[in-house]
Order: C-alpha cells, then structure tokens, then sequence
C-alpha cells in the first residue's frame, strides 16, 4: 500500500469523524449564544454606537482583564455562526464587532412594535427545556405522554400552570414569536382583508389579535387558549380553547403542539363554525410545513428539529403537505390553498 492510497483510507475516516463531532457539540454554540445573552452583549455592541474592540467590549462587561482571551474565542465561534461581525475601524488598525441581521433580532431594548426574538431564545436555553433531551432514551420506554413529563412530572400545560416564572417565560416566548407574525400581515393583507370575525384558536396572551386589529380595524378577534394562559387576560375577549370554538367568519391556528387528533377535533369544530359565513369562511393556518424535496437544506433541518422539539415538550409535530392535506380532508374541507415563504413557516387557507 502506498503513501497516498493510505492517506486517502485515512481521510474516508476523518470526515465522518469531523461530521460526529461537528453534531455532538452543536450544543456549545447554543450555550455560548446563552452566555452572549446572558452577558447583555448584543445591546452592548448595539448601544456602543460604533464597532466595539475587545478592550471596550471587556471593559462595558465589567469583566477580569485576563479573561479577555476567553471572550475573543466566545466571539469568535459567534462570529463563525453568523450572530455577530467584525469590521475594520475607520482609520484604525484595529477591528471592532458590530450586530448582524440575527443578532438585531435579539436585543433587549427594542421597543413593543419590533420583532424581537430574545424571550423566545431565552426560554429554549432555559433549564427547563434543556433537561428534557437528557431523557430522550429513558422516554421511549416510560408510560408518559411526553419526555417533558418524564423529565419533569408533569406535562408542560401543567408544570406552567404551577410554575409562575416558567408560565411568563413560555408566554413571553410565544408572544415575541407571533410578533413576527406582523410581517405575514403586510405582506397577506388580502388575506385577511375580507375577513370581519376571527377566532384565534391557541393564540396565547392575545398579541397575534392586536396586530391585526391594528392591521384591520373593522375585525372583530376572539382568542382562545387554555385556562392559565388566558387567566386574567381583559384586554380581548378571550376563552378557554379546549372549551368553546365561537362562531366567526375565519378561524386563525397554529396546530403544531397538537397532536394530529386533537387537531382533527379542532378543525371538525372550526368548520362547524364558519359555516354561517358561506363562501367567506375559511380557517388560516400560519404553521411550519416540512418540505425536503424544495428547501433549502439548513431550513429543512431547522424544520424537522422543531418537529423533534414539538415531539419533546408537547407530544405535537411538524406536518408535511400530505399530512396537512389528510387532516383537512378528514375533517370536511374540500379544498385549501397554501402561500410558502415565511421563513420557517407557510400561510395555508383552508375551505369548507
């Protein structure tokens, strides 16, 4: 055997090596993005003004002087990832860090109207949420309806109705993620243009109902959630989802924390409802849809961990196309149409 046949057998061995590796440690970029957080270094290099230097970055830290090494590395693998950037100083030799379009997603001091998805990053960092996957094998051989409950004792609805600090957490998390859901208002109007009663099934503290009254002021929402999330809340009229699905020309849902019966059950109910309003009743759906074939690769994965993550925490699923078509038909609708593209998720318009 020669040098290079050798050498070739060697390296069929070291890049699955480095792919294993590469896999089993994607968790210390999440943790050191925790850290950044955690440390306040997005709204740092935000309120410098100007591309920050290390010694600045240091020194707004109030951190020791010789743990400046640490943070350049910290930096660096957050750099590689896309979270910050680092520029050249205008007649300077020096370099200084500067946001990037995902690390302005996560900034502390935004104002109510922008899209900010720290509470959202912050609850899937919390310990709650990461202790689970350490029980991910244990699971597959537990009696219990999630690996939540088998890590925790209860199921995620009920650990948060007895967890205060958990329940603002989850609540802020959802509300920061249909904030997002704006961006799908501007650029649907027509969708939701014609509609005059909506009922938001699961729609949380009621934010996603804000923002399209504001969009349409002419509509009348409902939210309808469950009891500890809509506990209190006055600000819409709301009710409690696993009780009543009130009558209104559209229904508005997010299924994916749903089992496919429950959801099944849901649409039957959200059919039954709209059918006061003829040709104009549809339910709308803003959900993920697993599409490998068409994805990019990096979407596609993103999509099917969340599908793992609904499976974790809520014994819900990511849906393909022909899993959403099943439950549609199932439940009496004739027809849907489906408006990909934003970003993780599609806009799907469901008819009777």
């Amino acid at each position: 055997m020669d040098f290079n046949q050798s050498q070739g057998e060697a390296n069929e061995l070291f890049e699955p090596q480095a792919h294993i590796y590469k896999h089993v440690l994607n968790y210390a970029t999440s943790m050191l993005l925790g850290c950044a957080l955690e440390l306040g270094i997005p709204d740092i290099v935000h309120n410098h003004g100007k591309p920050i230097t290390i010694q600045e970055l240091v020194s707004k830290l109030n951190i020791r002087i010789d743990k400046t090494p640490h943070l350049h590395r910290l930096m660096r693998l957050l750099i590689h990832s896309n979270f910050f950037s680092i520029t050249k100083l205008p007649d300077q030799d020096d370099e200084g860090y500067v946001l990037t379009a995902a690390s302005k997603l996560l900034l502390n001091n935004t104002s109510e109207n922008q899209q900010n998805l720290l509470p959202f990053a912050s609850l899937v960092l919390d310990p709650v949420l990461t202790t689970p996957w350490q029980f991910l094998g244990k699971s597959f051989n537990r009696n219990k309806s999630t690996v939540f409950e088998t890590a925790h004792g209860n199921p995620v609805w009920e650990f948060a109705n007895k967890n205060p600090r958990f329940n603002r957490l989850f609540n802020d998390a959802m509300a920061s993620d249909s904030q997002m859901m704006s961006l799908v208002v501007k650029d649907c109007g027509e969708i939701f243009e014609g509609v005059e009663s909506l009922v938001d099934v699961g729609g949380g503290t009621g934010l996603m109902a804000k923002i399209l009254l504001e969009a349409f002021p002419h509509m009348t929402c409902t939210v309808l959630d469950l009891p500890h999330v809509v506990a209190g809340l006055t600000e819409t009229k709301i009710s409690n989802m696993l009780e009543v699905i009130c009558l209104a020309s559209s229904h508005l849902l997010m299924p994916s924390s749903l089992s496919d019966d429950k959801v099944l059950k849901i649409l039957k109910r959200c059919r039954e409802a709209i059918q006061f309003a003829g040709d104009k009743g549809k339910v709308i759906i803003i959900d993920i849809v697993v599409d490998a074939k068409h994805d990019r690769h990096e979407i596609t994965e993103t999509k099917m961990v969340f599908d793992v993550l609904m499976m974790v925490m809520l014994a819900g699923r990511e849906r393909t196309k022909a899993e959403c078509e099943k439950l549609f038909l199932e439940a009496g609708f004739s027809r849907y149409k489906t408006t990909p593209n934003f970003g993780l998720r599609s806009l799907i318009e469901v008819f009777p």
